[in-house]
């Protein structure tokens, strides 16, 4: 069994490398909708070979750090989990527009990278609280 602050560890890692690449793909559809396909390229280039692998590995080291702690029954998980489900949809959605702009499909509607990328910071802001508070 891989020691508890091991997995703890790896968790924070990949987490750091998701929410980086969260920020990346949200200033690279904006870049994409203004017309820089090398951005958008390299973007996704990344998405496919860091980020994707890393919310993987967020997802499993979560479960087996939430499993380990016993902390299925905690409002906090959940509220975290929450907003967790929600960032994970927000990579979903920009991966997709991310791959229209590759192809060369017109720009999808504007989704404004400083909003994308407030929703992104302030959610990560509560997830940490949670997790280190469990103020519930």
């Amino acid at each position: 069994m891989i020691p508890y602050l091991v997995v703890k560890a790896l968790h924070v890692a990949c987490v750091l490398l998701f929410v980086g690449g969260l920020f990346s793909q949200a200033f690279a559809v904006a870049a994409g909708q203004r017309g820089d396909a090398g951005i958008t390229a390299l973007v996704s280039t990344w998405d496919r070979r860091v980020t994707v692998p890393a919310i993987l590995a967020v997802w499993l080291t979560g479960a087996a750090i939430a499993a380990e702690g016993a902390w299925f029954a905690s409002p906090w998980l959940w509220a975290k989990l929450t907003l967790v489900v929600a960032l994970t949809g927000l990579h979903g959605i920009q991966s997709g527009r991310l791959r229209r702009l590759r192809r060369g499909d017109p720009p999808p509607a504007a989704m404004r990278a400083s909003h994308t990328a407030a929703f992104i910071a302030a959610s990560v802001t509560i997830i940490a609280l949670l997790v280190v508070l469990k103020p519930f």
